[in-house]
């Protein structure tokens, strides 16, 4: 189980570094591209992007990677019984963006530049649910090839759609330019369901009553996937309101619509992903951690549970910390070479030793659900959203700007590393 677990960090860690290298050369293309304007637009609709694709996905690949892993169930009826469930929720879910979206985007964003772009989402979900549930099927089993190959396929893809398509659609209007910054991926989740078949065991025999849900499994599937969509569904809602919440409050306050769009573009466009980027290497060691504590914990093996956590974490650390110090010395350097800009220094020299403890975070929330700890997750979710919204209030209101953001980050982060590691200590101790 050691060697698998190394074999399988190792897979992930290149895989996430190649990935990853091919992330921010898509992320230096568009950003140069559509520049800030563009960029605080994406921005501002994009929570509302991460809500719909956590609501279309209902966990059904981390519910799915568990139960493969720990084989009671044959993996066949399990891809099987999360299908349907799968397809008629995004059916349900695109309906429902299509009557929204004009909502979303003007009342509640107060950008109508958003409506095409939300729209767009609609036609997304579908692909990235059916390549993500694929994906938890390959993670249960331990099979991490599969996961890097669609990955980078994904990335490929989109990098190549954005260089012959987005120059022509910026000729014609920047809403259009973003928008197919959400339809890309249309291509680039398609290829990557495409590479994830092929990988899958060849000559299984498939029979219509193979499309009909089996009991056992379906109550199995929904006891672990709907508790947990509960908890990303906090934390997505509270993402979802976040920028509602700051522009609602900033407008009132006197601030300019312009102020709000281009420093908003800055940090969720710019600095967080840039921040963001050893995230790679702890979500390979989270997404390799989890069938081993998974099973490590269903036997009873605490003591090797918290092992596995402990290097994780360690692990995760290992390469925070020397970006984290890079970031703070030489923040000016990296947003120039990226983004081809130097705005948003100051929130880069804030933030980058705040993202350490963000490194830890990951391993710790992939570990409770590892564990099964459903409601768990759910409360910290919920408890977490109630910090960043109140604290987002309550900051902003001290007429700081956009530094009061910045602030309602930081509380969240700390909370949510507090929390998880109390209910750990509580199960593992």
């Amino acid at each position: 189980m050691k060697e698998k677990f190394i074999k399988s960090a190792i897979i992930l860690l290149i895989g996430g570094a190649i990935t990853k290298l091919l992330g921010m050369i898509i992320k230096m293309t568009q950003t140069r591209l559509i520049g800030v304007e563009g960029i605080g637009i994406y921005s501002l609709m994009f929570p509302t992007y991460a809500l719909f694709t956590s609501i279309a996905q209902l966990s059904l690949p981390t519910t799915l990677s568990k139960l493969v892993s720990e084989e009671r169930y044959r993996s066949k009826f399990l891809i099987f019984t999360s299908l349907p469930i799968l397809l008629l929720t995004n059916v349900l879910l695109m309906v429902g963006i299509f009557l929204s979206a004009k909502t979303i985007a003007v009342s509640f964003l107060k950008e109508p530049r958003c409506y095409l772009p939300i729209l767009a989402i609609a036609l997304v979900l579908p692909f990235e649910s059916l390549s993500n549930l694929l994906r938890g099927y390959f993670f249960g089993k331990e099979r991490m090839l599969p996961h890097v190959f669609s990955h980078i396929t994904e990335q490929l893809v989109r990098w190549t759609g954005i260089l012959l398509f987005l120059p022509i659609l910026l000729q014609k209007s920047l809403i259009y330019a973003v928008t197919f910054l959400i339809l890309v991926n249309i291509l680039s989740e398609g290829a990557s369901l495409f590479v994830l078949l092929f990988f899958l065991p060849k000559h299984t025999n498939i029979s219509r009553q193979d499309w009909v849900p089996k009991n056992p499994e379906l109550r199995e599937i929904l006891s672990l996937s709907l508790p947990t969509t509960g908890s990303r569904l906090i934390g997505n809602v509270g993402y979802f309101l976040e920028p509602i919440l700051l522009t609602g409050i900033l407008s009132f306050l006197g601030y300019t619509n312009h102020y709000i769009v281009e420093e908003y573009g800055l940090i969720s466009g710019y600095v967080i992903p840039l921040l963001s980027i050893p995230s790679f290497f702890t979500n390979a060691i989270s997404q390799a951690l989890i069938p081993i504590i998974s099973r490590n914990y269903s036997q009873g093996k605490k003591k090797e549970t918290k092992k596995k956590l402990k290097q994780g974490i360690l692990l995760s650390l290992s390469i925070g910390l020397p970006v984290t110090i890079l970031f703070s010395l030489f923040p000016g350097w990296f947003l120039s070479f990226i983004y081809h800009t130097e705005k948003g220094i100051s929130y880069m020299k804030f933030l980058a030793p705040i993202f350490l403890f963000q490194y830890i975070e990951t391993p710790l929330m992939s570990c409770l659900q590892a564990m099964g700890k459903a409601k768990e997750t759910w409360t910290i979710s919920w408890q977490s959203v109630l910090v960043r919204s109140c604290s987002l209030v309550f900051f902003l209101f001290l007429h700081n700007g956009m530094w009061g953001f910045l602030f309602s980050l930081v509380a969240n982060i700390f909370f949510t590393i507090y929390q998880s590691g109390r209910y750990l200590r509580k199960y593992l101790s």
